[in-house]
């Protein structure tokens, strides 16, 4: 299977081809950025495809990361991966940004927990809990600083993503400290296609996971009266 790749979810532009037939030797490129993903997105993806010699249409399905994250990044991101998916008419999958933040780890020792935190400002963390191998435990959700540590202190966990520090700061002193703390911004767009690989179609759809509302809110009071 040749699969294509997509994270433009958080603090990253991201594109991956990869060849189950050469599982070693997958192409990609990620760019650091908070802002600018809609210019970058497609050039970029043009320039992996090129490195990796193939066309849309040689492609055996497309892999979009859903969230949560920025609510601008997640739709260039997704409309980008729906748009190739219909052109190419290939299938599609999406997957969180959580899972793809754990995915490592998990695969690197399947005995410890993982935590996958992302900073929702405003002392939250998108946050979800993982077990022995990989089983979710807590499931994706917003949680204030607090819950999260309350959920997270069992068995010494893994946390990463960039709320990573935050709940690792308000550790309870009697509690096993983390076995690890990575504070990336970003997911490893191999791994967002490693999981694409394995996602079942009928069950992974490319629709958003924003976990809360927007901080920007329509402004009733300057709309005109309608006549």
């Amino acid at each position: 299977m040749r699969i294509l790749a997509i994270d433009t979810a958080l603090e990253a532009c991201s594109a991956a081809v990869l060849d189950t037939a050469q599982p070693d030797a997958s192409v990609y490129e990620s760019q650091p950025m908070v802002r600018g993903h809609a210019e970058a997105l497609m050039p970029l993806v043009a320039r992996v495809l090129d490195r990796a010699q193939l066309e849309f249409h040689a492609l055996d399905r497309i892999a979009v990361t859903t969230g949560p994250g920025s609510f601008t990044g997640l739709r260039v991101g997704l409309a980008a991966a729906r748009g190739i998916a219909l052109a190419a008419q290939k299938p599609i999958v999406g997957l969180s940004t959580l899972a793809a933040l754990a995915a490592p780890f998990i695969a690197a020792d399947t005995t410890l927990p993982v935590v996958a935190a992302i900073d929702a400002r405003h002392d939250h963390v998108y946050l979800q809990v993982f077990g022995a191998g990989g089983r979710t435990l807590v499931p994706p959700r917003l949680a204030s600083l607090r819950d999260a540590v309350r959920v997270s202190t069992a068995g010494s966990p893994r946390i990463v993503g960039s709320g990573a520090k935050m709940i690792a700061t308000l550790w309870p002193p009697g509690e096993r400290a983390p076995s690890a703390i990575d504070s990336r911004r970003a997911p490893d767009v191999n791994w967002v296609a490693r999981l694409g690989i394995a996602a079942d179609e009928s069950t992974s759809p490319p629709k958003p996971l924003y976990l809360r509302a927007p901080d920007a809110q329509p402004q009733d009071a300057a709309q005109l009266p309608r006549r």
